[in-house]
């Protein structure tokens, strides 16, 4: 499919509820169209004054449990799966109205909120779409951890995980996104963790709201939830979620492949500081002037 030469943002508005995975408390949330150059903004109604907070890199204030971005005292966190909805989708512009300082978490995975957008429609809308067009290798390397991204025609992300838990092992994926291969790869792929670890997070008021019911998790040997997996690599398809989901952050859609290997949140972080430091590596274009925007 051809990436999108205009701006797009959704029909209608859509909305739902769900607890936020970290806090446990319940949350209602309503994503509604956005005018042209508006970006994703998320809105805390809860809050004096609903203050608005722009979807953007330099807006994280912190990556040690998720994606969390944040203005003038006010948060929203776990943003990564909707973000990556939102990316995977093609979809520019959006207003997301949140009670609560924690995207819903709905069911681990970005496919709840995909269908929601897909039920109402997207609309295109009377102005260009800009990206990012790679033209030399950006890298940063620490501690195992690597990302880099380079000249391709179309967005394309590799992903390696190593992990020494049996189920897991390691694992690699290519996937050239778009919306068809977006939704049917990689939406419903879940979080996963670690039942020791959830068991610790809890014990000290983490990871309130985590349960079987929106994520993968995993014993010393075997996985709990009795469904079982819905891909038999679904751990690095999630990941490669999670990494559409930061790479949103940049705020424009980008030309290029994505190579990463055992990063996260905060490395994936860390690469972003790194791509608009090299400014010489990248330059901006219309879509509609890249032939090969496939």
């Amino acid at each position: 499919m051809l990436m999108p030469v205009n701006q797009r943002t959704i029909a209608k508005p859509v909305r739902c509820s769900g607890v936020g995975l970290h806090s446990g408390n319940p949350v209602n949330m309503t994503i509604k169209p956005a005018p042209v150059n508006h970006g994703i903004k998320f809105k805390r109604t809860d809050l004096p004054d609903g203050p608005c907070i722009s979807a953007l890199f330099q807006m994280v204030v912190d990556t040690s449990l998720s994606t969390v971005i944040g203005s003038d005292g006010a948060i929203v966190q776990m943003i990564e799966h909707l973000m990556a909805c939102f990316s995977g989708n093609s979809i520019d512009n959006a207003l997301v109205e949140i009670d609560a300082y924690e995207v819903p978490v709905m069911d681990g995975s970005a496919g709840p909120f995909t269908r929601l957008i897909q039920k109402v429609g997207i609309k295109e809308q009377k102005s260009p779409r800009y990206a990012f067009i790679i033209k030399k290798p950006i890298e940063i390397e620490k501690d195992g951890k690597f990302v880099g991204v380079y000249p391709s025609k179309t967005f394309k992300i590799t992903y390696t995980i190593d992990f020494t838990h049996p189920v897991i092992k390691q694992q690699t994926y290519t996937i050239k996104v778009c919306e068809q291969t977006f939704a049917k790869e990689i939406s419903t792929a879940r979080t996963f963790g670690f039942l020791h670890e959830l068991e610790l997070m809890q014990l000290h008021g983490l990871a309130r709201g985590g349960s079987l019911d929106n994520a993968i998790v995993l014993d010393e040997d075997n996985i709990v939830n009795p469904e079982g997996l819905r891909f038999k690599d679904e751990f690095v398809r999630h990941k490669i979620l999670d990494c559409i989901g930061d790479f949103s952050l940049l705020g424009m859609p980008f030309l290029g492949h994505v190579i990463v290997k055992k990063s996260g949140h905060t490395f994936n972080h860390a690469f972003l500081n790194q791509f608009f430091a090299e400014k010489k590596s990248w330059e901006t274009c219309a879509l509609s002037d890249v032939v090969d925007a496939t």
